[in-house]
């Protein structure tokens, strides 16, 4: 039998995303994502909110790192993968991530998009072979040099950033 292992959630991000860098230097970012469920309940509002965990590999975790900020809203396509590892203490530990495939930032009402839009060509999919599922550190020193815009493709065009702008209900 067949299986299936996809998410695709919409919501705002709540902290900065943090880059990191593999071993072998591949780019790595780690998103916190905020979605919201709101319902009327003998006509008072309720809400719920939950936090996901997400991991941006390759040349779309720089694009993460560079363009997106908390509070901003994204749109993520990828698929569930829980870890686990040992703490200092000993105890194992678990965590349920989302690794995406695909994020598209999200023009929220009222604002213009502030990059171009692009289909994720470049990407990577899973990560390295190495990746042992820890993020190492990484001081300012040991990051790649910053491109210019006109350094990103050597035609002056970015090529692999995905924007989409959200109608008046938020979609």
């Amino acid at each position: 039998m067949a299986s299936l292992n996809r998410v695709m959630i919409m919501g705002r991000l709540g902290f900065d995303p943090e880059m990191r860098y593999t071993a072998n230097q591949t780019p790595v970012a780690s998103l916190r994502v905020a979605t919201t469920e709101v319902w009327n309940r003998d006509g008072k509002r309720q809400e719920q909110t939950e936090w996901h965990r997400v991991v941006v590999w390759g040349r779309q975790a720089e694009n993460c790192s560079k363009y997106l900020s908390k509070g901003r809203s994204v749109l993520i396509e990828g698929r569930l993968q829980t870890r686990a590892w040992d703490d200092k203490n000993g105890q194992k530990r678990y965590t349920t991530e989302i690794i995406a495939n695909n994020v598209q930032f999200l023009a929220d009402r009222g604002t213009s998009p502030s990059a171009p839009s692009f289909e994720d060509g470049e990407a990577e999919r899973s990560p390295p072979r190495d990746y042992d599922g820890k993020f190492p550190q990484a001081s300012a020193d040991e990051f790649p040099p910053s491109h210019s815009p006109s350094e990103a493709n050597g035609h002056g065009q970015f090529d692999d950033i995905p924007f989409m702008r959200l109608n008046e209900y938020g979609m």
